[in-house]
This record gives C-alpha cells, structure tokens and sequence, in this order.
C-alpha cells in the first residue's frame, strides 16, 4: 500500500474518532442531566463499524467516565455524599455484573417491545405531575426497597440493555422515595457510574472492548458532563424536569424507529 493510501486511512480513522469524540460530548451533557446518552452513542459506535457486543462493551467504558464526572461534579458542589450510599453501591455493583453475565440470555424482543410505552410514560409523569422542586418530599417506601430491590434491579437492567437507566433511577427516587430533583440527580449519577463499572469491569474480561475508541469518547463524555453537571446543579427542576421529558421521548421514538 502506497503512503498516500495509508495517510488516507489514517485520517479517515482519525475523522470517525473525532466524531465519536463529539457525540459523546453531546451525549455526556444530556446524560449527566437527564439520562438518555447511550442512545446517542449506541448507534454512532455501530455505524463505525463496531459489532453489537463491541458497541456494548466500549459504550460502557466511554459512559463510565461520564458518569464518573458527573458524581464527582455533585460531590464537589456538596449535592452528594457518596460514604452515606455504600450499601446501595454494593448492591448496584453486584445487579449489573449479574445483568452482563446474563446478556446473552437477555430477551431482547421483549425489551425492545416494553422499553418505549415504558419510557413514554416516565415522561408523562415528570410532565404532568405536580410541580417539583430541590426540596424533598414523603417518600412511600423505605429507604431498604431502594437498597435491596429498585437499585439492584435497576442495574441488573442496565447490565443487561442500559437505554433508560438513568430515567428509571431518577422515577424511583422523585416519586417512590420522596428526593427533590437535583439530589435525585447526583444519586442517579452515582448509582449509574456504579452499574458503569460493574459492567466495564465484566466486559473487560470478555476482551470486547475497542480501548482507543472508549478512550477518545470517554474525554467526550467527561467533558460534556463536566458542564452538563453544572447546569444542572445551578438551574435545579427549570432545566432537569423538561429535559428528562424530552430525553424520554427521543429515547422512546429512536428505539421505536430501529424497529
């Protein structure tokens, strides 16, 4: 092969690594505020020509460091205190490794059925319900059924698929356990980098992940979520509340549309 040819493939390769790199940018801004990323990169890693597994298994590393900006951004701001949470990040941890162990097992067609009237629905209830705020609220269940039976399974789901994740966490928290928006926030970011590295770290033993990739879209994500953390700390339920309806939406119609 000529070195004009070789330059030419390297700078086609250097060109989809740097529009991976935006995506995830993008991906980790509306991530850290509202859920929803992996949509975004999901299919920009497939397109690149990575294999569903592959795409899975770089997607988590890159999310991982999205999510890990995002929970140190709420911890610096005093939003979350990790050390009260432990139990629930053991139990995150141990749902997830368990969802990628059964990956293969997952019923696929039934997730892709149940995921958009579910998603859907989610937003319907942070547009329609009423108005909320930082301030917490009663919570209907013990702090155990978070620890021991949503968290756990929430993860395990996310092992498994991921699209909604956070969205899931964020519903269990604000209307189950009576957290305002923005603490339900830095929780879900915890909780979600917890399930992320569960997953990063199963994966890792399969040898599935494209590293250079993960690594470009993972200082995308860091990045994006670094801002997207902040806005979400500064504007409170005005910018969270219409967000995680939008990203519902979007997240619903894009899985209805591969489909």
């Amino acid at each position: 092969m000529s070195c004009c040819g070789k330059a030419l493939i390297d700078m086609s390769e250097l060109s989809t690594l740097a529009a991976l790199g935006a995506v995830a940018l993008v991906a980790g801004f509306v991530d850290s505020i509202a859920g929803g990323g992996g949509l975004l990169c999901l299919p920009a890693l497939r397109l690149a020509g990575l294999d569903p597994l592959s795409a899975l298994a770089t997607n988590k590393l890159q999310g991982t460091f999205g999510t890990a900006s995002a929970t140190y951004a709420f911890w610096k701001k005093g939003e979350l205190e990790p050390k009260r949470h432990f139990i629930s990040v053991l139990t995150c941890f141990v749902g997830a490794a368990l969802g990628v162990a059964a990956v293969s097992y997952a019923p696929r067609n039934f997730l892709d059925l149940v995921m958009p009237p579910l998603l859907i629905l989610i937003a319907l209830y942070f547009a329609f319900a009423p108005k909320m705020s930082a301030v917490a609220s009663t919570p209907r269940l013990p702090p155990a059924a978070f620890v021991f039976l949503f968290g756990p399974m929430i993860s395990f789901y996310d092992g498994i698929f991921g699209p909604g994740t956070g969205s899931f966490f964020m519903l269990s928290l604000v209307s189950l356990f009576g957290l305002g928006l923005v603490e339900a926030t830095g929780r879900t970011k915890l909780f979600n980098f917890t399930s992320n590295v569960a997953s990063l770290l199963v994966f890792a033993l399969g040898g599935k992940i494209v590293w250079v990739t993960g690594l470009v879209m993972g200082v995308g994500q860091f990045i994006g979520a670094q801002v997207g953390s902040h806005v979400a700390i500064r504007n409170g339920a005005a910018i969270i509340r219409p967000l995680l309806v939008v990203v519902c939406l979007a997240m619903a119609a894009r899985l209805l549309l591969a489909h």
